[in-house]
Parts: structure tokens; sequence; C-alpha cells
């Protein structure tokens, strides 16, 4: 039986089929879960059932030392790196944890970690679902006492550097497929780091050698939408920055503005009777500010029980117009003084018209 190195196509072909077949398999776990248990059970354990379901599939095939599905339909098998001898029981089980059981992890870590992180500013709990709910309390506490250590800003950082991973670990699996292309030897990961690759069995065909020009094509072309991508994201992050630095600025501006225009109002206040710059501030025993020839005027045409005349307010001041405590300010350059006039019906001073 002659033996040869797998090509391209053979090797996409073995992949396709196993992921069909594993989605096959997935699909009946999942249906029977929610079956039995019901839709929020199937829900919430809906991930954990595709890792039973892949690692099911891979143990009664390549962790048993026999071809996959998808192996068996183009009549390759998987060789260690000498090439000669089927891989160890060991490398094994190594390739399937690396393409089932880290995969499961890594996405199930980063999801409840940036959870935790965007309800850390927000007061609420992570979302349910985003760990096995066996180990979700355990976890969760750990995780939550790690983030209550932190400041804002560190989380924050936190939050960019895990979206920068998410997004790192996608480009890192879209060179390797586009590299695949190119060389193709390792169209996996987990096959890359085991060293683990496919020999023919069957009597080997000739190979068109166009079929491989048009696969390191497909390769080129792949790097190259792979830096269009890379370079867009870098530039959309630079434009988020800029936008970011400048509302900033327009904030602060906004702000001492703000500020400026309460300075500006608080040198020139109005009063509230005759709605024009006071003049000859007075105050009144509960704190509010008038003309003092609007606040006399107003007064002395008010009889019994009396009130400031400010909407919502209940400040009383006087019973009659016999006596009305008023806080007096006269402004006079850069002198300020102050004093308490008693003052009773006609005896108030002669004050100019209102305007």
């Amino acid at each position: 039986m002659a033996s040869a190195a797998a090509s391209p196509p053979e090797v996409v072909r073995a992949a396709q089929k196993d992921d069909y077949y594993r989605g096959g398999l997935r699909s009946a776990a999942g249906g029977a879960l929610h079956n039995l248990a019901g839709a929020k059970k199937w829900l919430e354990w809906r991930r954990e059932v595709e890792l039973v379901s892949d690692l099911a599939y891979f143990s009664l095939t390549t962790l048993a030392g026999y071809q996959t599905l998808g192996e068996e339909y183009v009549s390759i098998v998987q060789v260690g790196p000498s090439q000669r001898h089927v891989p160890s029981k060991l490398r094994r089980g190594i390739l399937v944890a690396l393409h089932t059981v880290l995969p499961y992890l890594l996405d199930k870590a980063l999801l409840h970690l940036e959870h935790e992180l965007q309800a850390a500013g927000d007061g609420a709990w992570p979302l349910r679902g985003s760990l096995a709910p066996s180990s979700q309390s355990g976890v969760r506490r750990w995780v939550h006492r790690c983030m209550a250590g932190l400041t804002e800003q560190q989380q924050g950082v936190l939050l960019r550097a895990m979206s920068v991973l998410k997004q790192g670990l996608g480009c890192l699996q879209r060179l390797h497929v586009a590299w695949f292309y190119i060389h193709g030897v390792f169209y996996h990961l987990a096959k890359r780091f085991t060293g683990i690759t496919y020999l023919r069995v069957r009597r080997p065909l000739a190979e068109d050698p166009r079929v491989r020009a048009s696969y390191q094509l497909l390769g080129l072309v792949s790097l190259l939408h792979l830096v269009l991508a890379v370079g867009l994201q870098l530039y959309g992050f630079q434009q988020r920055q800029r936008a970011q630095r400048e509302w900033r600025l327009q904030r602060g501006l906004s702000r001492r503005r703000s500020h400026a225009e309460e300075r500006a109002v608080s040198r020139n206040p109005l009063c509230t009777l005759c709605l024009e710059e006071r003049r000859h501030s007075t105050a009144t025993p509960c704190g509010h500010l008038f003309c003092w020839e609007c606040i006399t005027h107003w007064g002395d045409t008010k009889v019994g029980i009396w009130s400031i005349p400010v909407p919502k307010t209940a400040c009383h001041l006087g019973e009659g117009r016999a006596s009305r405590s008023l806080q007096v300010g006269w402004t006079r350059g850069n002198i300020w003084s102050q004093g308490t006039a008693l003052v009773e019906a006609g005896e108030a001073p002669t004050q100019k018209e209102r305007p």
C-alpha cells in the first residue's frame, strides 16, 4: 500500500465532513436535552452539550486510534512527526483537548470576565449562563473579589485588553488557515502544536499543479484580506481614541464655560420682582434677595400675614404693615455694608419709582 502526504483538498474535505457529522451529533444531543429538560435548561447547558458531543466524537475515533468519518471518507490517516507511525495515545489526547476543551474554556472565561467587568460599572451581576451552573458560584465569587480590588481605570484597561485578545485570536485563526492554503500541511492549530499530519493510504493520484497554484493564490488573497482587516481595525481604533480625546476636551471646555457663565450670573444677579439687575440688594430673613425698592413697595401693598413673592416657598415675614425686618446691602464702589432696618408704615425712605 503506497503512502504519500495528503493534498490540501483532501485535508479540507476531511475537516468539512467531520464538521458535518459533529453538527449532526450536537443537534441530536441538544434536541434530546430540550425534550427532556425544557428550553430553559437547553439554553443554560447548550455549550456544555456541544462540548460533550465533540468529546464523544473524537474519543470514539481519534483517541481510540481510529480514523474519523471525514478521514475515512478521503482515505487519509494521522501520523506523528516522524510520518512513519500513528501518533501516540498521549499526543492524540493532547490533540483532542486542544481542539475541543481549550476553545470552550477560553470562550467561557473571556465571556464571564467581560460580563463581570461590565457589571462592575453598572452595579449589576453578570448574565446568567456565562459559566456552567455547577461552577458558577465559586468562580463568580473569586472573580468578583478580584474585580473589586481594581480601580475604574484598571477595569477599563482590562476590558479593552480582553477585546484586543478576542480579536487577536480570530486573526490568528485566519492567519493559520491562509498559511495552510500556501503550504498545505496543518489545517488546524491543534495539529500544528502536536505535529500531527496526514498520509494518503490509497493509490496516489497524479496531482494537478493548477490545484496547488489555486490554493496558494487563495492563501495570498486571504493574507491580503487579513492585512486590510487589521488595518481597518487599527484605523477605527485610532478614530475612536481621537473622538474620545475630542469629547474630553469639549467636555472640559463646556464645564469651564458653564462655570464662567455661573460666575457671570452671580456677579449680575436678577431681582425676581422686576426681573432686572438688583439695585441696593436686600436680603429677607429667609435668605431671598430683591431690590430694596421692589421689596419695600411690594410689602407696603400687603395686609395681614404676608410671605416672600417666590414660587413654591413658605417664608412668612410678618403680620400687617407695622414691622418688617430686612437685611440691606448698599454697593458703592468696593464698599459693601450690611445692616438691619426696621421699616414701619409711613417711615420708609423715599425711593425711586420702579422702572
